[in-house]
């Protein structure tokens, strides 16, 4: 299965504005229902993105909405002032099918509006299911639509009110081509025989559950590797937590209440007192000395905690341990993940699909770990790998092309009993 080589470089037309201008901010209910209007009378899918305020705001929710579909034209909806209620928007296009780019980034927060496709088309997979190396939304419509479409605001604050003209114009662009982008990614699938690989995945996407936040998240603190004492992980999840808990009551970035640098300096000097604390770097600063007793309150609590709650110094396994400490603790996994690894990889080569697109690396860790019998009769083992990688939510298409691969992978002819 071959995927077209990228075209020789050309001039891309550079895409500097809307066809039809920037459309107004709609943030009225009146406003709003009008749009709806507009779009239910409008044909075909309908482009969809939306700004969120990622490292400004705690909270995922959508600060700025783009649509676009044929015979409507493009809308920029602000959902704030409205407090979210968009029943008329949703009414109008919750039965047609989206076309987003890297949907699973977006799909999340306008749910929280009650906002939810019948069907999704995701240009980003598509492009990586065709095998494109570059699928950021500039590179795949420069390359397929010949438009150059320039960037420099997505990590903005778009909670920010009033939004910038530059921004706006920026947000109407995401959607101008997304349409377009969309029917010829499709055509592009279309010519791999990988449509119905696309449609699985992308109702795989449109129907994910949002996952569940662990536990442990304050491991993920910058720089806890330096730590090597329980107490002193103690005061990191302490710390955190505290650090958490203002983030979440002021929709704030956590890093912007407190860095994770001052979570671990704290951690590794153990303050006695508020003077002791402000005397730590970012401590002493005019933002963090309200907080003073907050944060010397979490050092506290952690110093005063038994042993046996402090947290271990290493993270406990939901799952495999770390691919480095197979080959120690358990030489004939390590080797049944290098046998599987060679073959998804060469799988991938033929197919022109990233590996990591078809298994998840997590599920084949799994099953090379102990998920699957040492050995297995003699044709046993594709109905073992299939059962297996079907209760780990493998898809139809990744499951016919990856089990006959890992049978002979995972069970050569020795494993075998007749």
């Amino acid at each position: 299965m071959s995927v077209p080589e990228e075209p020789e470089a050309t001039a891309a037309v550079p895409l500097l504005a809307p066809a039809d201008g920037v459309p107004p901010v709609l943030d009225t209910a009146s406003d709003i229902a009008a749009a709806a209007a507009r779009l239910a009378a409008g044909t075909g899918p309908l482009a969809v993105d939306a700004e969120r305020a990622s490292g400004f705001r705690y909270s995922n929710r959508a600060y700025l909405i783009q649509l676009r579909r044929a015979g409507a034209g493009s809308f920029l909806i602000d959902p704030i002032p409205v407090d979210g209620d968009l029943t008329p928007l949703a009414e109008a296009i919750n039965g047609l099918e989206w076309v987003l780019h890297s949907a699973d980034q977006d799909l999340p927060g306008l749910a929280e509006l009650g906002l939810y496709p019948a069907r999704l088309f995701d240009t980003e997979l598509g492009g990586r299911l065709a095998g494109y190396e570059r699928v950021g939304l500039a590179a795949m419509v420069e390359r397929l639509l010949g438009r150059e479409l320039r960037k420099g605001h997505g990590a903005a604050d778009w909670s920010t009110r009033p939004l910038p003209d530059e921004w706006l114009n920026y947000a109407a662009l995401d959607v101008e081509l997304l349409l377009e982008l969309r029917d010829a990614v499709a055509a592009e699938l279309a010519e791999q025989g990988k449509t119905d690989w696309a449609a699985q995945e992308f109702e795989h996407v449109r129907l994910a559950e949002p996952s569940a936040p662990k536990s442990d998240r304050w491991r993920r603190t910058s720089g806890i590797h330096t730590l090597r004492r329980t107490r002193q992980l103690g005061i990191v999840r302490e710390l955190w937590t505290t650090r958490d808990r203002l983030a979440r009551s002021r929709d704030v970035a956590p890093a912007r209440i407190l860095p994770d640098s001052a979570i671990v300096a704290a951690a590794t000097s153990e303050p006695k007192s508020i003077a002791q604390l402000r005397a730590l770097p970012v401590y002493g600063g005019p933002r963090q000395r309200r907080y003073s007793r907050e944060w010397l309150g979490a050092v506290e609590r952690a110093r005063a905690l038994p042993d046996n709650e402090l947290p271990p110094l290493t993270q406990p396994f939901d799952g495999p341990p770390p691919v480095n400490r197979w080959e120690r603790r358990d030489p004939a996994a390590a080797a049944r993940l290098q046998r599987a690894r060679a073959a998804m990889t060469e799988l991938s080569t033929e197919v022109s699909v990233p590996v990591e697109n078809l298994l998840t690396p997590d599920l084949l860790r799994r099953m090379c770990w102990d998920g699957l019998p040492r050995t297995a009769a003699n044709g046993d083992a594709p109905v073992l790998i299939d059962d297996f990688l079907l209760a780990g939510g493998a898809r139809d298409w990744q499951r016919e092309l990856s089990v006959p691969r890992l049978a002979g992978a995972l069970y050569p002819a020795k494993d075998q009993a007749s």
